[in-house]
């Protein structure tokens, strides 16, 4: 069924046979910091050209009911920092966003400096369950040797992190394969989520999904008439892809709030992908429960 409008998710779900819907990348911030965003995406700047509107720019409590009202039983805050002396306090508010918010899986970040180790193993000891690192933004270098321990740590409590590592919206900093490809060489049982299917990177961090046991890629904005226009999914990747969705390495992201199109989109674009319904419950329900 095509979806036009929001109020379409339930029965969409529904009909696939699902208790709902399980979104690994969508993002609450401070409101300060969030407004911030919003003016970003709005009018560009180094990293996003022309920028665009931000469709859901709404209290945060007529937000967290647009995600319930469409049955989104799951989703994330995803803080990240882009400079140093942040995170500790994106952590926090993060976390006491969960603690108010019960769908809300506990989210937490890093950045490199000496403070990261101790305030990362805070946040594994107050219930983070999945972590957000975006390479671009926040212009490092995964592998900086400061970082391995984070890295391990995460490893080793099997904790999601949601990486953007992909050149998307522009190419700079540490973003391609490579750079998380050398954090994987190091700590290979690391359960990363490349955002975005990697676009516009798409067969390289296909490979990279293939070679490790525990990487994944969510589907944010992947497919939707905006990513088409600019970055294409290869019609030849098609057969990989309900590869990776049945083996449980897809995993429904939307964006929401900062995305230039309804939710329903999001989901409606994977719809007119015409896999297999087992591809779409795994991918938007399946494969994230038992990712986290």
């Amino acid at each position: 069924m095509a979806l036009e409008h929001d109020s379409d998710v339930p029965a969409w779900w529904r009909a696939l046979g699902l208790p709902g819907l399980f979104d690994i990348h969508t993002h609450f911030l401070p409101e300060r910091m969030e407004r911030r965003v919003w003016h970003h995406f709005a009018h560009g700047g180094p990293l996003m050209g022309h920028g665009w509107k931000v469709t859901y720019q709404w209290p945060v409590e007529e937000r967290v009911a647009r995600l319930r009202d469409m049955g989104v039983r799951h989703f994330t805050a995803l803080p990240y920092a882009h400079r140093p002396d942040m995170a500790a306090d994106l952590n926090s508010w993060a976390l006491d966003f969960a603690r108010r918010t019960p769908e809300c899986l506990p989210s937490a970040t890093f950045y490199p400096e000496p403070s990261a180790p101790a305030y990362v193993r805070r946040a594994l000891e107050a219930g983070a369950r999945v972590f957000k690192v975006h390479l671009q933004v926040g212009g490092f270098d995964p592998r900086l040797p400061e970082l391995d321990g984070i890295w391990g740590l995460l490893a080793e409590a099997g904790i999601p992190v949601v990486v953007h590592a992909s050149s998307v919206p522009v190419p700079g900093g540490c973003v391609g394969v490579e750079p998380i490809g050398g954090v994987l060489r190091r700590h290979p049982r690391l359960r990363v989520v490349i955002a975005h299917l990697g676009m516009p990177e798409y067969a390289e961090f296909f490979d990279l999904a293939l070679r490790y046991e525990r990487v994944a890629l969510d589907t944010t904005m992947a497919f939707t008439d905006f990513a088409e226009l600019g970055m294409p999914f290869p019609q030849s990747l098609t057969p990989v892809l309900l590869d990776l969705g049945l083996a449980g390495k897809v995993v429904l992201g939307s964006d929401f709030p900062n995305i230039p199109h309804p939710y329903a989109h999001q989901l409606d674009a994977l719809d007119r992908l015409g896999l297999a319904d087992a591809w779409l419950r795994a991918v938007c329900w399946d494969n994230g429960v038992a990712m986290v």
